[in-house]
């Protein structure tokens, strides 16, 4: 079942977790639907967040920060890596959850590979997109683990040792595929 605006529409604290098991799904552009089941994310929580984009305000990059829960923030990293965050929480309330890891898939760039997920599928409507969604297929992780974020060393330390990275330890339920 694809996951609606109410999913999204919470804290950023809230929705991080609660991504860990959903698949993520996206139709390539030759028609085939590619999906991944998360296993490691990490929570991006507004200006005040030093590890946050949105820390420099208001933006051209950091716009989709600032939509409504429920859309998909892609972007370069490095000039090399696209990365998929999935934006949560109310209008102008910048947060957003950074998908790290698929079973069988460890890396946030190695996960936009695998799904095929392009910068055009920046700002796409998760909620209601015919390309790109989340899905709840009932899988329940049984082995979360708890850390600090990893890869934000321009971070203030208190922000870098904030409990915000989430990681399902339970093994493949059925991967990427």
């Amino acid at each position: 079942m694809r996951l609606g605006p109410d999913f999204y529409r919470r804290d950023v604290l809230e929705v991080a977790p609660a991504l860990l098991g959903k698949l993520v799904c996206h139709v390539t552009g030759d028609g085939k639907t590619l999906r991944g089941r998360v296993t490691e994310v990490e929570a991006y929580r507004g200006e005040q967040d030093t590890a946050c984009h949105a820390r420099v305000g208001r933006t051209k990059r950091t716009e989709p920060l600032y939509h409504v829960g429920g859309c998909a923030y892609v972007y370069l990293c490095y000039g090399i890596h696209r990365l998929m965050n999935v934006v949560t929480g109310p209008q102008d309330m910048p947060q957003a959850v950074l998908l790290r890891g698929l079973a069988d898939v460890s890396g946030p760039g190695r996960l936009t590979r695998a799904l095929g997920v392009e910068l055009a599928d920046n700002l796409t409507d998760l909620t209601t997109s015919s390309v790109l969604w989340l899905e709840d297929d009932a899988h329940v992780p049984q082995h979360i683990d708890t850390t600090g974020r990893i890869g934000i060393g321009y971070a203030s330390a208190e922000d870098q040792a904030r409990p915000w990275r989430w990681v399902d330890r339970s093994g493949d339920p059925g991967g990427a595929s």
